[in-house]
């Protein structure tokens, strides 16, 4: 006679649940019936662990009543690296929206009004922020999609744990960098008074108490978030060529049949495509920089989430000295009917090849697929 695994007693299945470390294995887990979902409560799971990021699929368009009533459907789709497995979650709030994200919370932006949310995608929780109409000079800098006002957003720490952090975010058509604490009533712009201010940022990230960002013309500039208004300085300068990094990004054909939107006087589509990362390590105390093609034993996630860096070693199907990347180059695939995510793969910094890391297509002009590290809350 075969065994009733639902009839567990709970004090087991509580030891068995607290022995997982995957998030894949503890959503498995808490799926086979509903005694053992009872021991899957954030109590009986070791968050502390580092977690390696899913890919969040694009979303899709609804066909089975489960929308919005505009098309779209209210779940997304998370692909796991480890073992392939894809976990489907309604998540409401972020259905017809631009999503980024960084530990573990999405950053939703509004395609009609432009509006943005704090959200994360498995609790719920929701936290609204002062529309983007509050920062400096908004009518000025806006963009003509309200969606792609915001490039990047990066927390300095996870409002699952604390209510003490700031999200830094990029913002308007100059690629200003603004910032919010919580409380504040609306964004404030990081002003620059010195003669030589930066160029548009292309990117901002958060390490050891403070943001730093890195414009085009390749300088790394210092935040200290310490004061209510940030100070900042000059780190390091990186020393790329700016029209060979574009002319890189845009030399390699899709080999996808999207249709692009041509306009008048364009005589050919325009193609884009990652070819290659050149990666500059910085030593932060006297700015010296090295370019280098050697990250040991980690892995870099970059995209439309917040830069993340892990130990490739302490997650299974992570390939060390790899960089992990989405379709972020939002400037032209808006250009396609069916947006971007194509431009999606493992780039291998011994050789330079490219290889994909999800082998299916996963297209949207507002929300194409970004990483977003699975937390329980």
């Amino acid at each position: 006679m075969s065994a009733d695994w639902s009839d567990l007693q709970q004090d087991l299945l509580f030891l068995i649940a607290r022995r997982l470390n995957l998030i894949e294995d503890y959503f498995n887990f808490g799926t086979v019936c509903k005694s053992w979902h009872s021991a899957t409560t954030k109590d009986n799971f070791n968050s502390d662990l580092p977690r390696t990021p899913w890919l969040m699929l694009a979303e899709e368009e609804n066909d089975n009543g489960d929308g919005d009533g505009d098309g779209t459907c209210s779940c997304r789709k998370f692909f796991s690296l480890y073992n392939g497995m894809i976990l489907k979650k309604k998540i409401p709030k972020a259905s017809g929206k631009r999503c980024m994200e960084s530990m573990g919370w999405l950053i939703t932006v509004g395609k009609d009004e432009g509006e943005i949310s704090l959200l994360h995608p498995f609790s719920g929780v929701h936290i609204e922020l002062p529309h983007p109409n509050t920062m400096e000079n908004y009518e000025h800098d806006r963009t003509g999609d309200l969606w792609t006002f915001y490039q990047k957003a990066v927390l300095s720490a996870s409002p699952s744990h604390t209510s003490d952090y700031v999200l830094m975010v990029i913002e308007g058509s100059w690629s200003e960098l603004s910032f919010w604490r919580p409380g504040d009533l609306r964004w404030n712009r990081i002003i620059w008074d010195e003669p030589s201010p930066p160029s548009s940022h292309v990117d901002v990230t958060y390490f050891n108490g403070h943001f730093y960002s890195v414009d085009y013309a390749g300088r790394l500039l210092d935040y200290d978030i310490a004061h209510p208004q940030p100070t900042r300085k000059l780190t390091a300068q990186l020393q790329f060529d700016t029209i060979d990094r574009q002319g890189q990004m845009m030399a390699m054909a899709t080999g996808f049949p999207l249709t692009y939107i041509r306009f008048e006087d364009e005589e050919e589509d325009c193609i884009y495509g990652t070819t290659n990362f050149r990666v500059f390590q910085v030593d932060l105390p006297d700015g010296k920089v090295t370019e280098t093609r050697e990250l040991g034993d980690r892995a870099f996630f970059i995209g439309h989430s917040a830069s993340l860096s892990i130990q490739a070693s302490q997650f299974p199907g992570i390939k060390s000295n790899h960089i992990y990347f989405t379709d972020d180059f939002w400037e032209t695939y808006l250009y396609y009917e069916e947006g971007g995510g194509f431009d999606m793969g493992v780039f291998s910094l011994v050789d330079g090849s490219i290889q994909p890391h999800y082998e299916a297509l996963s297209l949207s002009r507002v929300g194409p697929p970004t990483w977003v590290t699975p937390t329980l809350y």
